[in-house]
This record gives structure tokens, C-alpha cells and sequence, in this order.
């Protein structure tokens, strides 16, 4: 009888099981902080090379381990925080499964130092693919040093799907900023290449706001400390007028753990309502205290989910504190009545269905309904550009009967055959031989910038022209990673930006064609598009390009001349792509006669 279900051996689950824990150097990161903060460091020192792919070495001046200990925690469950089951649900450190350092070793080349206040030496072991190779004891400081090397050396395959350096790198700084603000009075320090990044001394949250967000000041931010029977809230929110349009800037802590909740999410977006738009996110640091017994954290391997017994209560209390703080600052016409004592100590429950539809991503292009005009444009494609015109060609007296007197043009616009208006300033509107056609100026802009960018960047750079004053930009790190990242593609679309110290860039000069404006508002803008771009290395071009024309172009509300009606329409034919704006949405459509006579 043939034996088909067999065990797997310890190296090869052990290989399986740290899929779940180890994605990525950030993964790495994120497991090595947990570790060292529940040593009760009080200095982190964090080296990486590679962004993380050649070294993630920490160094802490924790508790440290003895010989027995620092051989054991390399074993698969091994963990010094959970003795019984019931201890699963009063969790109140940051790693406590013990699965994290099996994991590591599992898929790395591992170095770790140790060595706790008691001992006169501490140990040294090496690992390789689970296997240790070797053990002795050493002098060394007291505290821990790991060194993971060359991640993913024994699963080739699996190293091949990390991202770029770039890439990688961000989400390093990404979860070090998280163990940073969850932490404020430890001391903190990042290296990258060996060079110091991130330098964050041992200080109350504010400053550590501060540090992390260096383009905020103090006054730039409100503080929030409410002590209830459920959950006490403390940390900061920025001041409306600093929300942006991308998400990347809130952070959620849960007995210092960092965690992701769209419910609590909505809650503070709500208490915003009012004081910025639904497509707008505030920047805030909010951190939660809470009997552990009341909340579940092991839910996921990344242990980023968390559950609460009594959500629903927790959902009221924090909208109600941050409206509170809110109130203080701004004002809002329609919440004048707004009693947020009343809520905050209350037991109100809030239903969860009743949350908005602006959190979910459902929103769809239609069809513009191209139809003709994309077979005749298709027709005319290999024709000089100039005689676009005979598609819309159309006499004057068929125009009066669909379009109504009021609308129509001047009549020194009317004497050319190319008759066009402005609709709502957001709208060119012309008459063609199956009824109007109306083109979006913001989109239609949009994808003339676009292709005109790509050629740049493939081709032939823009022109940049200097400003008489530089200006000096300061962003926080993730925005200088991102801008880092992208100046290359920036240099050839006219700007000339360069770093400027830390954190720093000087705009020395801009596109010629780009209407002079605050610079920091403009990089910010920058980047922040950029980053809601769904990211490629493959097509990095096309999203820098995309940025850039969404940011430079037209903007609904811009009232036009005809010569400039005339100019946009006649480049937006010569496009390749001329019915879709780079993001896809319809540049075109079209009122048939058919629909305008169903209208009566």
C-alpha cells in the first residue's frame, strides 16, 4: 500500500510558514523592531544595505539573552511571552508567537550577538537555512546585534519578485516610522547604505510627530487626550488645511501596536466631515490604551488586524474626541449643536451598514459613446491634422435646430465653419453632422500633456527655465524617498530640482510651459499623484507622466478663448489615444439628434 500523505521536514515547513511572516526586508524590519522593543530598548540602531535585500542588521541595548535562551528562540515556537492559552488573550507585547526568528532563519544567512547584564560573555551563533553552523560564546555589549543577510539566498524564486531598491526601501521607512511614533521615548536611528537617514531622539509624541512629519511645526498639529471607561485616546491630528489627497499619512496604534481599521478609519474621516472634502485624508497619530482582554490580535500572521470586543462603542468615542478637538479649532456651520461630551462618554452603538460608500472603490467609466466619431478619427488618422475639421462639418441652419440661441457663439466665432463654445467652463461643445460633441477640457488636456511628457522622457527633454529666487523645498522622508525616486524623470520634463541637505531640495528651475507657482505646493501635488498611481517599474515613464499632466493641466472652471478651444482640439486628434484621458476616462462624447429629439 502506497503512502501518498507524507510529513513535511522541519526546514522545508519552516521554509512554507515564513511566506506568511517574511515578504519582504520590511517584514524583517518590522519582527527585529517588535523584538527589541519588548526587550525594553531605550537605543535602536537599524543598518540596512541594499534597501534591505544584501542587510537588515539591529542593534539594541536591551535585556538581552543568556547562551540557553539565545540557541532556543531560533527553535519554531519558541516564545518567552505566552505560557498557557488564556495568556493569548491578554497580549500586551509586540511579538509573542515565536515564529518570527524561525522564519528568518528559515530563508537568510543570520549573525546574532547577545548578551544580558548579568553575564560576563555573551554568545555568538550563526545561522544558515535553519541550520546552525556555529555557537560560541564572545564579549560583546550588552543587548542584541541580528544581522539577516542576503534574504532569500536558498529560494532564489522568491527573491526574484521583490521590487525594486526604491521600493523596498519605502516600506522599510514605512514600518520604522511606525515602531518610532508608537515609541516616542525611545531612541531611534536609521541607516541606509551607511549612511544615517532617519535620526529620531528619545522625546514626548509631539516632538516625535515633528521628527516624522518634519514639513509640521507644532502649531500645524492638535492634541488629543481623553480618558474614558472603554479606551483612553491620546496622539494628534493636523489642522484641516494640511489634509491630503492621497492616503499614507495615518496612523492607528492599539496598546502601541500598530494596526489597519477601515471601521475606525471611517470614524475619524466622519469627525473631519465638514472641514475637508470626502476625497482629502488628514494626517493624524492616534493612539488607543485598552485592557488587552478586550481586543484580539491574533488574527493575522502580520498581526496589522485587530479586533475589539466593543467596536461599536470605540467607533462613537473616537469620532466624538476628535470633533471635540476639532471644535476648538474650526467651527463648523452645521454642527453648532454638536454635544461631544454627551457622545464621548455615552453607549451609543453604530451600526456598521450605515457606513459610507466614499471608503469603497466602485467607481466605473462608462462608455463615452465613441462610436462614429472613432471609426471617421480612424479614417482621417493618416491625414495632415489640419483637416480634422471635416468630420464636424456643418451648416449653419441644421446647427439652430438642436442647438438653442442662447447657447451658441458670438457671431464672429460663427463665421468659420468650426463652431465652438464653452459649456459650464468645463465643456468645449461643438456641432457635428449626428448632432454635438462635447470634449472634457481637464481630460482632454490631460492626455495631450501625457503624450507629450512620454516623448519627452523617450525623446526629446523640455525645456526648463530658471527661476530668479531658488526655493528651498523641505519634505518629510517618505516624500524625499519618493521624490528621490522620480527627479531623473523630473530633470527631463524641466524641472531642476537637487538634494539640499536632509529631507531638503532647491527648485532651481521648472518646465517653461508650467505656469509659475508655489513650489512646495507643487512638488507636494507631485508627489502626492504620484504615489496614488499604481506603481511599475516597467512603466515608471507613464506614471511620472501621468503626474505630471494631471498637475499641469487645465482645471474645470478655466474659461477659454476660441483660439484656444480651437488649439486643444486640434492636439487632442492628433493624439494616438485621443478618447480616453491617461486614467481612462472618456475625453468625448456625443449628443446624437436621435437623443436630442427624444428629449421632446
Amino acid at each position: 500500500m502506497s503512502e501518498r500523505i507524507k510529513l513535511l521536514p522541519d526546514h522545508v515547513a519552516s521554509q512554507i510558514a515564513a511566506g506568511e511572516v517574511v515578504q519582504r526586508p520590511a517584514s524583517i524590519v518590522k519582527e527585529l523592531l517588535d523584538n527589541a522593543i519588548d526587550a525594553d530598548s531605550t537605543i535602536i540602531s537599524l543598518y540596512i544595505k541594499d534597501a534591505g535585500k544584501s542587510l537588515v542588521h539591529l542593534v539594541d541595548n536591551g535585556t538581552g539573552m543568556d547562551q540557553t535562551d539565545a540557541r532556543k528562540c531560533w527553535e519554531r515556537h519558541a516564545t518567552s511571552k505566552i505560557a498557557a492559552t488564556e495568556d493569548i488573550f491578554k497580549i500586551n507585547t509586540m511579538g509573542f508567537r515565536g515564529e518570527a526568528l524561525a522564519s528568518i532563519a528559515s530563508v537568510a544567512q543570520v549573525e546574532m550577538k547577545t548578551r544580558t547584564e548579568l553575564d560576563e560573555l555573551g554568545s555568538y551563533l550563526l545561522i544558515e537555512g535553519s541550520q546552525i553552523k556555529k555557537q560560541e560564546a564572545i564579549a560583546t555589549p550588552k543587548g542584541t546585534s541580528i544581522a539577516v543577510k542576503n534574504l532569500f539566498f536558498n529560494i532564489p524564486a522568491r527573491r526574484n519578485f521583490l521590487k525594486s531598491n526604491p521600493v523596498e526601501w519605502r516600506h522599510i521607512v514605512e514600518e520604522f516610522n511606525r515602531a518610532a511614533l508608537a515609541n516616542p521615548t525611545i531612541s531611534f536611528k536609521l541607516y541606509h547604505n551607511d549612511e544615517l537617514q532617519l535620526d529620531y531622539t528619545a522625546n514626548s509624541l509631539k516632538e516625535r510627530v515633528c521628527e516624522v512629519f518634519s514639513e509640521r511645526t507644532p502649531e500645524d498639529i492638535i492634541e488629543l487626550d481623553e480618558v474614558t471607561s472603554i479606551i483612553h485616546v491620546k496622539g494628534f491630528i493636523a489642522k484641516p488645511e494640511f489634509a491630503k489627497r492621497v492616503r499614507g499619512e495615518q496612523y492607528l496604534f492599539v496598546n502601541r501596536r500598530f494596526f489597519k481599521d477601515a471601521y475606525l478609519n471611517h470614524a475619524i474621516h466622519s469627525a473631519f466631515a465638514g472641514t475637508i472634502s470626502n476625497e482629502q485624508f488628514p494626517l493624524f497619530v492616534i493612539q488607543i490604551a485598552i485592557n488587552p482582554a478586550q481586543i484580539d490580535v491574533n488574527i493575522h500572521p502580520t498581526k496589522t488586524e485587530v479586533k475589539f470586543e466593543d467596536e461599536r462603542n470605540v467607533y462613537q468615542i473616537l469620532r466624538a474626541v476628535i470633533r471635540k478637538a476639532l471644535s476648538e479649532y474650526v467651527q463648523s456651520p452645521n454642527e453648532a449643536q454638536f454635544d461631544d461630551n454627551r457622545f464621548i462618554h455615552s453607549q451609543l452603538n453604530f451600526p456598521k451598514s450605515e457606513i459610507s460608500s466614499d471608503f469603497q472603490n466602485s467607481a466605473t467609466v462608462s462608455n463615452p459613446g465613441w462610436g462614429g466619431i472613432k471609426e471617421s478619427y480612424q479614417q482621417q488618422r493618416n491625414q495632415p491634422v489640419k483637416n480634422w475639421e471635416l468630420l464636424f462639418q456643418e451648416t449653419q441652419d441644421s446647427a439652430k435646430n438642436y442647438v438653442q440661441p442662447s447657447l451658441l457663439p458670438q457671431a464672429e466665432e460663427t463665421a468659420d465653419l468650426r463652431v465652438f463654445f464653452q459649456l459650464n467652463n468645463q465643456y468645449i461643445v461643438t456641432p457635428i453632422k449626428s448632432g454635438l460633441m462635447l470634449i472634457h477640457q481637464q481630460f482632454a488636456h490631460e492626455r495631450i500633456l501625457f503624450e507629450r511628457y512620454l516623448q519627452a522622457l523617450d525623446q526629446t527633454p523640455i525645456m526648463s527655465q530658471q527661476l530668479l529666487f531658488p526655493k528651498v523645498v523641505n519634505l518629510n522622508a517618505n516624500d524625499s524617498l519618493v521624490l528621490t525616486e522620480i527627479l531623473p524623470e523630473m530633470g527631463a520634463l524641466g524641472f531642476t530640482v537637487n538634494a539640499f541637505g536632509k529631507n531638503s531640495f532647491v527648485v532651481n528651475g521648472l518646465p517653461a510651459e508650467l505656469h509659475l507657482e508655489d513650489e512646495q505646493a507643487l512638488l507636494d501635488g507631485i508627489i502626492e499623484t504620484y504615489k496614488s498611481q499604481q506603481m511599475g517599474e516597467m512603466n515608471k515613464h507613464h506614471h511620472v507622466a501621468k503626474t505630471l499632466a494631471k498637475r499641469a493641466a487645465i482645471k474645470i472652471g478655466i474659461r477659454l478663448k476660441t483660439e484656444e478651444m480651437n488649439k486643444l482640439v486640434d492636439e487632442l486628434f492628433a493624439c494616438s489615444e485621443p478618447q480616453y484621458s491617461p486614467d481612462g476616462k472618456p475625453c468625448v462624447s456625443k449628443l446624437t439628434l436621435q437623443d436630442i429629439g427624444k428629449m421632446f
